[in-house]
């Protein structure tokens, strides 16, 4: 089951801050808003989000119908078809995908652990 490009989206308490230190860790702003306070960097094929104020925990991410670079990638497994899948595996949701919608949306799911992961399709 393909489930998307991966990244780790960070809570931050300073956006700022962050920037900086993982610049330094050889990273680049490649998305985001940094007046939103949210910025997307990367480091060759490693992916992480910044985000302050918005989460109450780190996530793993993955965004179905994107590459590793925000490219579309064709065919894809939409966000509904994955979340009815994993709910036939057993899998408990956070929060839901409605089914009924078509294109953008999400669902969040917990490991055993209870580590969020976002399911985050964009298109």
């Amino acid at each position: 089951m393909s489930i998307g490009a991966f990244s780790l989206s960070l809570t931050v308490k300073d956006i700022h801050a962050s920037k900086v230190f993982y610049e330094k860790l050889g990273f680049s702003t490649f998305g985001g808003d940094i007046d939103q306070n949210w910025l997307i960097m990367k480091n060759e094929d490693c992916i992480i989000g910044l985000f302050q104020g918005m989460f109450e925990k780190n996530m793993l991410t993955f965004n179905p119908g994107w590459n590793s670079n925000a490219e579309e990638v064709n065919p894809f497994k939409d966000v509904r078809q994955l979340q009815e899948e994993l709910r036939e595996k057993g899998i408990a949701f956070v929060s839901e995908a409605d089914p009924e919608s078509e294109g953008p949306a999400s669902f969040i799911i917990e490991d055993p652990d209870g580590n969020p992961i976002l399911v985050d399709q964009h298109r």
